[in-house]
């Protein structure tokens, strides 16, 4: 399971990185352009973070299966991601345009995204299945995410943002890992609806019952 090569894997890994970061910074004008516009604070943020959920965390997972050989490389900057994350909250001093001081599901979200990429991937040994449930945080979720806030103008859970993330993971699914994919679409786009805070947020829901879906098939077949 160790990658083909390493140094030009982790040359991606790092450009990604980048692009992560810069992103983060991007955001923070938007978050300012919102804001100066007269959008509540907490929509602001909110948007923000469904923007680098798709940027960020859709971005990368769409490319991991051409660009790695490993899930170690990518699994490995998710966590280190986690951790940058989770150093302001640990601080006091948040990154007030994309986090707050209510919950960290924003680090929740790098360590699902890197856990079950790693976990699918070595018990399935296929990449492509691997990258369905990091895929359905990224582009599900925000969708989810995106409709609830246009809606509502806060965060809170309605199945109408469920419809949205259904429509858009059942065809990711499919095209990705065939009637498994589209199975675990549908119940992660279920089981979003649902939270058990602090810990068990959407974002561990989701791939742990899109991950778990990916498994048992894999081992049925």
């Amino acid at each position: 399971m160790m990658p083909e090569n390493p140094v030009l894997e982790s040359v991606y890994a790092v450009i990604l990185f980048i692009y992560i970061l810069i992103l983060i910074l991007i955001t923070k004008k938007l978050y300012k352009l919102m804001t100066s516009r007269n959008m509540k604070n907490n929509v602001a943020v909110y948007y923000n973070r469904k923007i680098i959920h798709i940027m960020a965390g859709g971005v990368v997972a769409f490319l991991t299966p051409f660009i790695f050989t490993s899930p170690l490389i990518p699994t490995l900057f998710a966590l280190i991601i986690a951790i940058i994350l989770y150093i302001p909250h640990h601080k006091g001093s948040l990154l007030n345009w994309f986090q707050t001081g209510e919950n960290m599901y924003e680090v929740n979200f790098a360590l699902a995204w890197g856990i079950s990429l790693l976990t699918v991937w070595v018990l399935t040994g296929n990449k492509y299945f691997a990258v369905v449930p990091p895929i359905f945080i990224s582009i599900g979720d925000a969708v989810t995410g995106i409709i609830r806030n246009s809606v509502y103008g806060e965060r809170t859970k309605s199945w109408i943002g469920n419809l949205g993330m259904i429509a858009v993971t059942l065809p990711i699914g499919y095209v990705y890992s065939g009637i498994s994919g589209a199975l675990a679409a549908v119940i992660a786009s279920v089981v979003e609806h649902f939270e058990i805070p602090p810990y068990l947020d959407d974002n561990v829901l989701i791939t742990l019952s899109a991950s778990l879906v990916l498994i048992l098939y894999s081992l049925m077949t």
